[in-house]
């Protein structure tokens, strides 16, 4: 689906990427302390805990359904997803943006993302890139991005939220 310049995709692989490079941006702007650092704290607990979400429930089920997707790659990505949302918890729960826990717990939640990222894009992105056909992993990017939508639309991102997402595990 490609409109003027800009390309549009449905293709579930390039969405993740995206927003991987999304949540790469959004570190950016957490660690400088001229920004509005609550703000994109808001923005990146939303989008992490809806990413994880829509993965788990759309994309990794499919995933494990191809021969060649290694099953254990899943778990461990789901398994990254607890450590993440609770170093996110950890984070949420600092009430001073300016201060060194602050600091500390952004660097240890900027340390369990960018593992998983880098582990998920190596493994099972790769993995589903060179397996699942373009028009499944299409189909597949539209479930994704319907359920992470639904999620953005229920404040996933909430404290109340991440820290029952934590305590349910």
């Amino acid at each position: 689906m490609k409109t003027g310049a800009a390309t549009t995709t449905t293709d579930v692989v390039e969405i993740i990427l995206r927003d991987h490079r999304k949540m790469e941006e959004l570190f950016r702007t957490m660690r400088n302390v001229q920004a509005d650092r609550s703000g994109a704290l808001r923005e990146f607990a939303a989008l992490l805990v809806a990413h994880a979400t829509a993965e788990e429930s759309e994309v990794y089920p499919a995933l494990r359904r191809y021969k060649n997707v290694d099953n254990e790659d899943v778990e461990h990505s789901v398994h990254e997803h607890t450590e993440g949302n609770e170093a996110l918890l950890a984070l949420l729960e600092v009430e001073d943006t300016t201060s060194e826990e602050w600091d500390e717990k952004l660097e240890e939640l900027v340390t369990a993302v960018n593992h998983h990222a880098d582990e998920e894009e190596r493994t099972l992105l790769n993995d589903a890139r060179e397996n699942v056909a373009a028009e499944r992993r299409a189909e597949l990017g539209a479930a994704f991005e319907e359920a992470r939508a639904k999620q953005l639309a229920a404040d996933c991102g909430s404290l109340a939220n991440v820290r029952r997402l934590v305590e349910s595990r």
